[in-house]
């Protein structure tokens, strides 16, 4: 990871934990929304999507729109340290809180992340080439690395949730990166 991401990533962090609790929820709702209202989130049938965190766009609106309209939804959970993997959760689903106060279940069925359709993804900061910076750990590059060798999206469709305010000029982005079909903000 080059300084510069790093500084990014600081700069980014500081301005998504700036936004207050109302202009948060509010920006949550409105990217809610145009993301149910997706063509792409329309077709969908397996849908991946992280659970938010205290600063982060709120995904639990987009994950209940996603049991009303009969779409699985799997969630990434961190499998001995470093390998990523997508568990289904359903409304009956009990949630541990683990390290980072990351939500995961305590059970459910696994799938093939290339089976996803699109994959909602956690942003600290994004540029309008579709580059992303993530916490630094590497676990969306390394799950979806498949992704890098093909010439047209097909699936999964890597959609990055962020707030207006975390987009950046530019992020060199590195060999290994992936770069996400799109980013909803509430302004884009």
């Amino acid at each position: 990871m080059s300084n510069s991401q790093t500084i990014l990533r600081q700069n980014s962090l500081r301005a998504r934990s700036s936004l207050s609790t109302k202009n948060r929820e509010f920006a949550s709702k409105i990217i809610a929304g145009k993301i149910a209202r997706s063509p792409w989130f329309q077709r969908t049938e397996y849908v991946g999507c992280y659970l938010s965190t205290k600063t982060e766009v709120d995904t639990w609106p987009i994950i209940a729109r996603a049991w009303a309209m009969k779409k699985r939804v799997f969630v990434p959970v961190i499998h001995q340290g470093k390998q990523m993997r997508f568990q289904e959760i359903t409304m009956s689903t009990n949630l541990l809180v683990k390290q980072y106060g990351i939500q995961v279940p305590e059970e459910g069925e696994f799938v093939n992340p290339r089976m996803l359709d699109i994959v909602l993804t956690p942003v600290v900061a994004f540029d309008l080439q579709n580059n992303r910076i993530g916490m630094g750990g590497g676990y969306f590059d390394r799950t979806f690395t498949f992704l890098k060798h093909r010439e047209n999206w097909f699936s999964p469709k890597l959609i990055g949730l962020a707030f207006a305010k975390q987009e950046v000029a530019s992020i060199p982005p590195n060999p290994w990166d992936i770069p996400l079909f799109l980013t909803v903000t509430e302004t884009q």
